[in-house]
């Protein structure tokens, strides 16, 4: 007796987009670059159509359904990174001593954090790229979830440790994430 199919989650595919499916990876490529990540859970099953991907899901439960829409947003993601850059802002801020912040190949380095003599350095996650424009920090790049760890990881280079907060504000923060300033 065949299983009978319980829920399903159609994406639809831009015209300038592809998507193309080899056993767990999903590789989607556009006018922006190409994304590959590994999609790999053995109740949810992953279609190409046409113009559409399929998320297939037999016997659900409530963990599956959960699983199920994860997956429908970071192949959302996937698609609009093909189609544009994700940007993060961060915002370069000292009153002590002033920082010098480089970005280099695959890490950004920051020279004279709070006065240290050794450089601090931050790892650049995949193909994103980390830009330097004063007291500013751009990164981009068309995985989100990519330009989103370089972010965290330059913001937490400069975390400052058994240090009151209120006093202490030097640091790289955060300002705004894919065009939406932080309040």
């Amino acid at each position: 007796m065949p299983v009978e199919l319980e829920s399903e989650e159609r994406i639809k595919i831009p015209e300038n987009v592809s998507v193309e499916k080899q056993d767990d990876e999903l590789r989607v490529s556009g006018e922006n670059g190409e994304i590959v990540k590994r999609f790999s859970h053995p109740v949810i099953e992953i279609e190409i159509d046409e113009k559409e991907v399929v998320l297939k899901v037999y016997r659900p439960s409530k963990k599956a359904k959960a699983l199920q829409k994860t997956y429908k947003s970071h192949i959302n993601n996937m698609i609009q990174g093909a189609q544009e850059d994700f940007v993060y802002k961060l915002k370069i801020l000292y009153s002590h001593f002033p920082m010098e912040v480089t970005s280099e190949q695959d890490k950004v380095v920051i020279k004279n954090f709070v006065g240290e003599n050794k450089p601090r350095n931050a790892k650049i996650v995949g193909s994103t790229e980390a830009e330097v424009d004063g007291n500013q920090i751009i990164v981009r790049g068309p995985d989100k979830e990519a330009v989103a760890q370089t972010a965290a990881n330059i913001e937490s280079t400069t975390k400052i440790s058994k240090a009151d907060p209120r006093v202490f504000q030097d640091g790289i923060y955060i300002t705004e994430k894919a065009g939406k300033p932080l309040s």
